[in-house]
C-alpha cells in the first residue's frame, strides 16, 4: 500500500465512512489526520458548479462556465489535437472553481440513435469514442484535475437505466463496448472512471468483478480511483470487494456501518476495505496538493473563442446543391426559425451548463457580409401550428435571395432520464420548411440536435448545415462557415439511417423489462449497415467541403499506411483522412468494415501532403471466446483509405499469420451474424452468441429492493398504484409543457433502493426494504419496520457520528 502509515492511524470507523461521500459533491475529510475533502463536478462540455443546494439532475445553478459544444458535436471533428485543447480549458475552469474531480467525458457508444443521453456521447464507433475522450482526459488532467470518464460499461438507454440488466455476449463487450475506456485509461491516462448503473450480464457495474478487477485494473492496468455513478451503488460491500473506491453521493453512514457489519463476519476482507481506502487517499492527497498550486481564474474571452473554434470544427455540412454555399458578399438574407432566436446549444439534464455569455444566429448575422432582410420566429418549436407565425415566415421568405432556417429538435426530444421514441423533428417546424421551399429555393438549413434524426424533407434545403449541440458560441460558428470564412470540415460520427426501422437494435431497444438484449452483437452502427447492404441517408464519416481532396499513393507495410492528400481546390480546407480494415471472411464472422485509424490534415489550396497512419495492438484483433483473449485471424486483410465508411478511395491487401487455430464458433447454429443480418436474430442464435441460456427478463410476482417505481402499476397494493398514476400524471403533464420534468423521470425510473442511497442517511436500507413490503401488500407489516428503521437508523447514525468527531 502506498499510504501505509495513515491507514494504520485510521480507526475502522474512518476506513468505513471514507469510501462513501459526505454530501452530494463532496468526498468525506477526516480533520485529525489532515486528509481534506475532493469536490466532484459534471462536466462533459463545462463545468457545473452548483452555487447553493447541490443535486445531480442540473436543477439548481450553477456558477458561470464556458459552455463548450456537447462530446456529440466535438465528436464530428475528428480532432484529437482539438479535443485536448478543450480539455485544458475544462481543467482550467475547474481548477478556478475549486473542483478536483471533472465528472466527464461521456463515452459511451450510440448503439441506437433512441439513446436520451446521445448527445453527451461521442460515436458510435469505439476507436473514434476512445481516442477523443483520451485527448479530453490529457488537457483535463494537465491542469491538476482528474477526469472521470463514464459509464462504465454498457449504458446503452435511458429507460430504466438504474435497474436494467445488459446482456451481451463477451466478444461484442470487449470489441465495441470496452474498447473506448480501454483507450481512455491506456491513452488518456485516466485517473478515475465511474460506473454505469445497470447490470452487465447480471451483476451490475459498480460491483462486478469482471469489469472492475479482471479488466479495468489487471488487464488495463488501471491505477486510479472507482466512483459510483450517483445513486449508482446498489451492494456497498459488494462494491468496495470489487474495487470500488467511492460511493456517491452521499449515502449516509448506513453503507459504513455495512461494511463493518461485512469485515466481521468475513464477506469483506480487511486486505479489500483498505486497499479501497489506499487509492482513495492516494488520489485525495494528489488532488488536495495540485489544488494549492491550481488556477485561481481564466481568460473569459479566449475560451469563449476556443468554443467557437471548437462549433467551426465540426460543423457537418450535408448538402450544396448548386455550390448555395458559401453565400456571396451582399447577399439578401432572411434568417428564419424559433431556433435563431432562441438557440439549442446543449442537453438536458446532469451536464446543463450556465453558460457565461450566448450568441444567438439573430444576433451574429447583422455583424456577417450578407444583407439581412429581416428574422421572424416561424414556428413554435414544440410541434404545435402556428398559422400567423408561418404566414409571416412565408412573407419575409420572399423577400430575400435565400433563407437561412434554423430548426432541429426541441429540449423535450432529447433529454437524460428518457429515451426518444421515433426519429423525426417536430412536424410544425417541418410543415413551415415545406411552404418555404415553395415560395423560395435557396433554403439553408442549418439543425440543431444532438443525436440522429430522419431527414425525408432533405430536398426541401439546396443546403443543410448540422451543427449538432454547439455550445455558447455556436452562433457566430455557423455564420462564419455560411460565409465562407470558415471551410466547414465536420464529418459525421455516426450514421444516419433512411428511417428508424433500418437500425440494428431495432427490435431490441430499449430493453422494456429487466433485460436488455444486444442481439444485434457487434453490428453496430456503420458495422450493420455496410455489412447487410443497407443504405443510409448519410453515412459514418461523410461530411463535404468548399474544395475538392484527391487520395493517391497508398503504401501498406506491418507497421501502417501511408499515403497523399490533394486539396484539388482553390480553397484552403482540412479533410479526414479514414483508415479502414476488412478481415478475412467465413471462419470468424466481423463487420465488412471497421475504423482502425484516422488523420484530419490541414491543405492549403492546390497543395498535397503526404501522411501516415499507424497501426498499433486493436487494428488487427478480434476477442476470441474459446482462448478467452484477443486473437489475430490467419488472412488476407483489406486495407483501405476513404472520406467516409462508403466512399473508399484507396485500398491494398495485406497477409497475416494468425495466432491461433481455436475457432470459437459453429457457423451453422450462427446464420444471421455471419451474414450480418441481425435485425431479427432468433432466440437459439443469441444463446449460441451468448454460450448460455438467455436470462428470464419478465417483470411478475411481488417487487423487489431493485425493482423500479415505474413498475407499481402492478403491486398489489393500492397505495402503491396510486402512487404510480399521481407519477404518471405528473410526468406526461410535464412533457405537455415541453419541458421534462428531470425530478420526476429519474424518480420514474429509480429503484426502491436508490431511496437509501440518495437521502444522506435519512432513509436506511432496512426502511426501503420496509418501502417494498408495503407496495406488495404488506402494509402494517412494512410501516413498522419503516418507523422502527427510522428511529434505529437516527441512533445509528448519531453513535457513529459521536466515534468520528472523537467525542
Amino acid at each position: 500500500m502506498k499510504h501505509e502509515d495513515i491507514i494504520r492511524k485510521m480507526t475502522m470507523e474512518e476506513k468505513a465512512a471514507f469510501l462513501s461521500g459526505k454530501n452530494v459533491w463532496q468526498s468525506r475529510n477526516i480533520d485529525r489526520l489532515g486528509i481534506d475533502s475532493i469536490f466532484c463536478a459534471d462536466g462533459p462540455h463545462g463545468v457545473r458548479k452548483q452555487a447553493g443546494a447541490g443535486d445531480h439532475l442540473g436543477l439548481n445553478a450553477s456558477l458561470p462556465a464556458t459552455c463548450f459544444p456537447t462530446a456529440a458535436a466535438v465528436g464530428n471533428s475528428w480532432d484529437e489535437d482539438l479535443a485536448e485543447e478543450i480539455g485544458r480549458a475544462l481543467g482550467e475552469e475547474a481548477s478556478s472553481q475549486e473542483v478536483n474531480v471533472l465528472l466527464g467525458p461521456g463515452l459511451n457508444i450510440k448503439r441506437s440513435p433512441l439513446c436520451g443521453r446521445n448527445f453527451e456521447y461521442f460515436s458510435e464507433d469505439p476507436l473514434l469514442s476512445g481516442k477523443m475522450a483520451a485527448a479530453y482526459i490529457r488537457g483535463i488532467q494537465s491542469q491538476g484535475v482528474y477526469a472521470c470518464p463514464k459509464h462504465f460499461a454498457v449504458n446503452s438507454q435511458e429507460r430504466l437505466r438504474m435497474s436494467v440488466d445488459s446482456v451481451l455476449d463477451e466478444r461484442t463487450l470487449r470489441e465495441i463496448y470496452l474498447e473506448a475506456f480501454e483507450i481512455a485509461v491506456k491513452e488518456g491516462g485516466a485517473k478515475a472512471i465511474m460506473t454505469s448503473y445497470n447490470a452487465v450480464n447480471g451483476v451490475y457495474a459498480n460491483e462486478n468483478k469482471h469489469l472492475l478487477q479482471e479488466i479495468l485494473r489487471s488487464d488495463w492496468k488501471f491505477d486510479g480511483i472507482v466512483i459510483t455513478d450517483w445513486g449508482g451503488s446498489n451492494s456497498h460491500v459488494k462494491g468496495v470487494a470489487a474495487g470500488s473506491n467511492l460511493e456517491m453521493p452521499a449515502p449516509g453512514l448506513g453503507s459504513a456501518r455495512e461494511l463493518l457489519a461485512a469485515v466481521e463476519n468475513g464477506t469483506l476482507t480487511m486486505e479489500e476495505l483498505d486497499s479501497c481506502v489506499d487509492d482513495l487517499l492516494d488520489a485525495v492527497l494528489d488532488l488536495t496538493a495540485s489544488q494549492k498550486n491550481g488556477k485561481k481564474s481564466f481568460d473569459e474571452k479566449l475560451h469563449h473563442e476556443l468554443a467557437r473554434k471548437a462549433s467551426q470544427e465540426s460543423i457537418v455540412l450535408l448538402k450544396n446543391d448548386d455550390d448555395l454555399l458559401p453565400l456571396d458578399s451582399g447577399c439578401n438574407v432572411a434568417v428564419i426559425g424559433d431556433f435563431a432566436l432562441k438557440p439549442r446549444y446543449q442537453g438536458a439534464g446532469s451536464s446543463i451548463v450556465n453558460p457565461l455569455s450566448l450568441e444567438t444566429m439573430e444576433t451574429v448575422i447583422k455583424d456577417a457580409p450578407v444583407n439581412l432582410v429581416g428574422c421572424c420566429k416561424g414556428y413554435k418549436r414544440n410541434g404545435k401550428e402556428d398559422e400567423e407565425l408561418k404566414k409571416e415566415a412565408l412573407a419575409l421568405a420572399a423577400k430575400a435571395d435565400a433563407v437561412i432556417y434554423c430548426f432541429g429538435l426541441d429540449e423535450l426530444s432529447e433529454s437524460e432520464g428518457q429515451d426518444r421514441t421515433h426519429l423525426e423533428i417536430p412536424g410544425s417546424q417541418i410543415s413551415l420548411l415545406k411552404a418555404l421551399a415553395e415560395v423560395n429555393p435557396n433554403i439553408i438549413g442549418v439543425l440543431s440536435a444532438g443525436s440522429v434524426i430522419e431527414m425525408p424533407w432533405q430536398s426541401c434545403c439546396k443546403s443543410i448545415l448540422h451543427g449538432y449541440l454547439g455550445g455558447q458560441a455556436g452562433a457566430s460558428a455557423m455564420v462564419r462557415v455560411i460565409t465562407g470564412e470558415v471551410n466547414p470540415s465536420g464529418r459525421l460520427a455516426e450514421s444516419y439511417p433512411m428511417k428508424l426501422s433500418d437500425t440494428p437494435s431495432y427490435q431490441y431497444f430499449p430493453g422494456k423489462e429487466r433485460c436488455a438484449e444486444y442481439r444485434e452483437g457487434l453490428f453496430v452502427g456503420y458495422r450493420y449497415y455496410g455489412t447487410a447492404g443497407i443504405a443510409v441517408r448519410y453515412p459514418f464519416g461523410f461530411g463535404l467541403s468548399y474544395t475538392t481532396f484527391s487520395y493517391s499513393g497508398l503504401q501498406v507495410s506491418e507497421n501502417g499506411v501511408r499515403f497523399t492528400i490533394t486539396n484539388q481546390g482553390s480553397r484552403d480546407g482540412r479533410e479526414v483522412a479514414q483508415l479502414y480494415v476488412s478481415g478475412p471472411k467465413g471462419r470468424i464472422f466481423r463487420p465488412e468494415k471497421e475504423l482502425k485509424g484516422f488523420i484530419k490534415v490541414p491543405l492549403k489550396a492546390g497543395e498535397s501532403r503526404t501522411v501516415e497512419i499507424s497501426f498499433d495492438d486493436k487494428t488487427f484483433r478480434y476477442w476470441n471466446t474459446g482462448t478467452d483473449r484477443f486473437e489475430i485471424e490467419s488472412g488476407d486483410y483489406t486495407i483501405s483509405i476513404g472520406a467516409s465508411a462508403e466512399d473508399i478511395r484507396l485500398s491494398e491487401t495485406l497477409t497475416l499469420v494468425g495466432t491461433t487455430d481455436v475457432q470459437p464458433y459453429k457457423p451453422e447454429k450462427m446464420k444471421s451474424y455471419y451474414s450480418g443480418k441481425v435485425t431479427d436474430v432468433s432466440s437459439e442464435e443469441f444463446e449460441s452468441l451468448l454460450g448460455h441460456p438467455i436470462p428470464n427478463g419478465k417483470w411478475s410476482g411481488e417487487l423487489g429492493i431493485n425493482d423500479a417505481f415505474c413498475q407499481m402499476y402492478y403491486a398489489k397494493s393500492r397505495l402503491a398504484r396510486l402512487v404510480y398514476r399521481i407519477l404518471n400524471a405528473l410526468k406526461n403533464r410535464s412533457e405537455a409543457k415541453g419541458k421534462p420534468d428531470l425530478n420526476l423521470l429519474f424518480i420514474f425510473s429509480m429503484p426502491f433502493r436508490g431511496i437509501a442511497k440518495m437521502t444522506n442517511g435519512v432513509v436506511s436500507m432496512e426502511m426501503a426494504q420496509g418501502m417494498v413490503l408495503i407496495v406488495n401488500g404488506h402494509f402494517l407489516k412494512g410501516i413498522k419496520q419503516v418507523i422502527g428503521g427510522f428511529f434505529s437508523n437516527a441512533k445509528a447514525n448519531k453513535a457513529y457520528e459521536k466515534k468520528l468527531s472523537g467525542k
